[in-house]
């Protein structure tokens, strides 16, 4: 899970002015505001959970945006941390009810794994997001004709009202892109992707057309690492990396696995895997060459 950045710094609160604030960003940002009060006065997890009569657990999970926060909780909380003046508290107790507020993506809960929940949530609010794929066209570039293909491999037995469920939450997230502020999308896709004929010859240059398509987009780019590279720096397979314009949330790399996710936020590990993106886009054909190819490769089909 991902935690804040702590430091000694002093807060000044500005929740009204977060860009796409999702309700998983928010609780991140909320939580990381009480962490800096709380460490501020250098009172403990126990002393903290005494006040709002919760274990030390509980105070961690809030602090980092793992659970709901009650205003109630909060109020007792930073008049504990010796935030009384109404100018400083009104904000953070504003953004409780931002933070406690559902996005549309718990309409999904039944097919939505908490763990992919979580992605989905930092995705809505990030201001860009870099994919490697090696074996699938990423979710947000999918045809859904492509995305179906996927959803049938992934869950083979599951009955077709499951499967349409979980192809239409997968287009749903796509209205990212053309939102009033869209993140910057820069995917870099292996040959192989667009090589292997997922749901047939003519799913993939639907598929491959969608991808143009998404290319007029002034906040997506596309590379693509072609065979001719052999080997190359991401040897250990697909990742994300997720920023963000929030100065409480740290870039994150995500790593989904078959039935859980890693998200890692440290910052040597961040850097290791930015390190390996530029690598990747310099061993990638340039953006200016990826319709040329997509169109040999989609008339190749």
């Amino acid at each position: 899970m991902i935690t804040p950045h702590a430091g000694g710094e002093p807060v000044h609160p500005t929740p009204m002015a977060l860009p796409r604030g999702s309700s998983t960003v928010l609780r991140i940002v909320l939580g990381a505001q009480l962490r800096r009060l709380r460490e501020q006065r250098h009172i403990t997890l126990e002393a903290a959970g005494h006040a709002i009569r919760a274990s030390h657990s509980k105070i961690s999970r809030m602090e980092l945006g793992r659970v709901g926060f009650r205003v109630r909780d909060v109020a007792d909380l930073l008049t504990l941390y010796g935030v009384t003046d109404d100018d400083e508290r009104q904000p953070l107790l504003a953004l409780v009810e931002r933070a406690n507020v559902t996005g549309w993506w718990h309409n999904y809960n039944d097919i939505l794994p908490s763990w992919f929940e979580t992605y989905v949530g930092l995705e809505e609010s990030a201001t860009g997001i870099r994919n490697y794929e090696v074996q699938f066209v990423p979710g947000l570039l999918q045809s859904e004709g492509y995305a179906r293909a996927v959803v049938k491999l992934g869950f083979p037995a599951a009955p077709e009202e499951e499967l349409e469920r979980r192809v239409r939450l997968r287009m749903a997230r796509q209205r990212l892109l053309r939102s009033a502020e869209p993140p910057h999308l820069w995917a870099v896709l292996d040959e192989a992707v667009l090589r292997r004929p997922l749901g047939g010859a003519e799913v993939m240059r639907e598929q491959i057309d969608h991808i143009l398509q998404a290319l007029e987009l002034p906040n997506v780019t596309v590379q693509i690492v072609p065979f001719s590279v052999g080997g190359h720096a991401a040897a250990g397979g697909p990742f994300s990396i997720l920023r963000f314009s929030q100065p409480d949330l740290p870039d994150v790399v995500y790593m989904e696995q078959l039935t859980s996710a890693v998200y890692l936020e440290k910052r040597d590990d961040v850097d290791r895997y930015l390190e390996v993106m530029e690598r990747l886009c310099i061993e990638a054909e340039p953006a200016s060459r990826t319709r040329e190819i997509l169109t040999r490769i989609r008339e190749e089909l």
